[in-house]
């Protein structure tokens, strides 16, 4: 008995001395008899309060880039058009992968090659990395200016990666100025408890359709036996641009036929020659 009160003692002595007089102001008795190595209850507070995540910042207006030229939408463009250009570029991304980066909001250009969400996992603090998202399906919402996205994220946390459900998310165009990436949360196994619940909120503020990046400030929170979040400027890197595949119709070949000619004697236009003149739609101008 001696000797155990004799090494609590050594051990309370070890922790005064190392964390000094603001770890016994932030603990109670109950604290010490508990398990002295537990974070409080006050630093408990202090860790929710560094790891909230702030509220998405709303962009002034949306910066479209588009054959080497960038310029505010709302100067030239309308929804309807910032709707179809990323749809356009969802749509020559699906079933590929894109990468995820914190970035400069200013400059667009990526400062680390992935997102830090801060966690608590457990009573553990840990920070949890998204570096890269599949995009699964794009279809067309029945809803104006609304697409329906199935993306999986690539979320890893203290070496390990968790297995996640995919992200049903929205990307609606409310207007020129409001372009927002949205999901209703997707679960990761990040304990041995449970589930936990990560919700994301994109408020988009920048597109290249030439390099297919999309720019915007993030919100990203979990809640669950792992808790936590993050938010900042984040840019979404497509490996495709927004353009056509393949921009060049062609019309349909067809077997040769021989020369033939009417009743006034004029060869008819299927001759070999003439099929090879009109081998390409030309729309203008158009010969007589």
């Amino acid at each position: 008995m001696i000797r155990k009160l004799s090494s609590g003692i050594l051990i309370l002595g070890s922790i005064m001395l190392i964390s000094g007089c603001e770890y016994l102001r932030s603990r109670t008795p109950g604290d010490f008899l508990s398990n002295p190595f537990a974070p409080s209850a006050t630093e408990y507070e202090q860790m929710g309060k560094e790891m909230e995540p702030a509220q998405v910042r709303a962009p002034n207006s949306i910066v479209v880039c588009r054959s080497h030229q960038c310029a505010p939408a709302k100067l030239s463009m309308s929804k309807e058009y910032v709707y179809n250009s990323l749809l356009h570029l969802f749509d020559n991304n699906n079933y590929q992968k894109a990468l995820l980066c914190q970035a400069d909001p200013s400059a667009h250009t990526c400062l680390e090659n992935y997102i830090t969400l801060p966690l608590i996992s457990g009573i553990t603090p840990t920070n949890a990395y998204i570096d890269s998202v599949r995009i699964t399906d794009v279809i067309i919402g029945k809803g104006a200016n609304k697409i329906n996205l199935v993306l999986n994220y690539n979320v890893t946390y203290g070496g390990q990666t968790p297995d996640c459900t995919p992200s049903k998310s929205i990307l609606f165009a409310k207007n020129v100025n409001h372009v927002l990436l949205e999901d209703a949360g997707y679960t990761c196994k990040m304990t041995t408890i449970g589930q936990s619940t990560v919700k994301t909120v994109f408020a988009i503020d920048y597109i290249d359709l030439d390099y297919g990046y999309i720019g915007g400030y993030y919100s990203i929170g979990v809640s669950g036996p792992a808790y936590g979040g993050g938010s900042g400027y984040m840019i979404l890197r497509l490996p495709k641009n927004a353009y056509p595949l393949a921009p060049e119709l062609k019309a349909p070949t067809t077997p040769n036929k021989k020369k033939q000619t009417n009743i006034f004697g004029a060869s008819a236009i299927d001759s070999t020659s003439d099929r090879a003149n009109i081998g390409s739609v030309q729309v203008f101008p158009i010969s007589k």
